[in-house]
């Protein structure tokens, strides 16, 4: 795996119409958005948001980052890793 991730900003509105603000953090390898937006909504899911759009409207890249060893092993393990930044819970 590269040393550098890109940064995907996301901002999905919740079921209660509340935002949640978040980052996808994948290899700078996967270039397709299509993936990138995938992974979201497998993210999406486990906060009981399934089905609430994820879109290049919601979900855009910000930009390229070292990579973090305390992302390492999620993003090995599944690809990509969430930053939590607001509405989350």
């Amino acid at each position: 795996m590269e040393n550098k991730v890109n940064v995907w900003d996301t901002y999905v509105t919740k079921k209660d119409g509340t935002i949640m603000h978040f980052d996808i953090l994948a290899s700078v390898e996967i270039t397709d958005t299509a993936t990138i937006y995938d992974y979201g909504k497998e993210y999406l899911k486990t906060k009981g948001q399934e089905g609430q759009p994820l879109t290049s409207r919601q979900c855009r890249f910000c930009h390229a980052e070292k990579l973090r060893p305390e992302w390492e092993a999620e993003i090995t393990d599944k690809s990509y890793f969430i930053i939590e930044m607001e509405g989350c819970d």
